[in-house]
């Protein structure tokens, strides 16, 4: 059964609802504001945004994490969990701009060395030195991951004050760091070797890029 409400009243949630929805809208203005800014600090920094599209691709990757951990945690989606979401993107591209500047270092020294002698490049030298610069990238990822591991996670089971607030802000970014690390090892090289193949059979040369100055 309806009720109706007589003429000039009407019913408005207020309190922590209110609360909710004024920042969710606030959210749904800044979490593309900072995407934004992100893809312009790499665009700055690598002169290319195709290289700064290779740093942000990791955040997709990084999400999965999150959402999943998240998910069987069995937290409901609220601004701290959505705090958290923000935190982990720059954590997330912060990992993945190392390793591109490890991947574009090791195609310096391939132009290099090629470029002295006047070889030309092929398939195989392109594939050689990602692996090379993607292995430099290793140990100091893995430690990455381990520091920031070793500094979230004891906040999961802490009981302390504030650490209701804590936990939502904490959970994405402790699932977002594992798949993030992930894709940085295994998935960024693979589609930065298919990258420069293509700058190979397309324009017969690749395209390397200083990201020392």
């Amino acid at each position: 059964m309806i009720t109706r409400l007589p003429k000039g009243y009407f019913l408005e949630w207020s309190g922590q609802y209110e609360n909710l929805i004024r920042s969710e809208r606030a959210l749904k203005l800044i979490a593309p504001i900072v995407l934004l800014i992100i893809f312009m600090s790499m665009y700055f920094a690598f002169h290319s945004a195709r290289e700064a599209f290779f740093s942000l691709i990791t955040i997709p990757f990084a999400l999965i994490g999150g959402a999943l951990i998240v998910y069987f945690w069995g937290v409901n989606l609220s601004v701290a969990v959505a705090v958290g979401f923000i935190a982990l993107f720059g954590l997330a591209v912060e990992t993945g701009i190392v390793m591109v500047i490890y991947l574009n270092d090791a195609m310096q020294q391939l132009v290099a060395k090629k470029g002295n002698s006047k070889e030309t490049i092929t398939k195989d030298d392109l594939k050689q030195y990602v692996i090379a610069g993607a292995a430099k990238r290793l140990r100091p990822k893995i430690m990455t991951v381990s520091v920031s591991l070793f500094a979230l996670i004891p906040i999961l089971w802490s009981s302390g004050v504030g650490s209701d607030v804590m936990k939502p802000i904490v959970l994405p970014m402790v699932g977002g760091v594992i798949t993030s690390a992930v894709f940085v090892l295994l998935v960024t090289p693979l589609i930065f070797l298919m990258n420069k193949e293509y700058e190979l059979r397309k324009f017969g040369r690749i395209e390397v890029y200083d990201t020392k100055h």
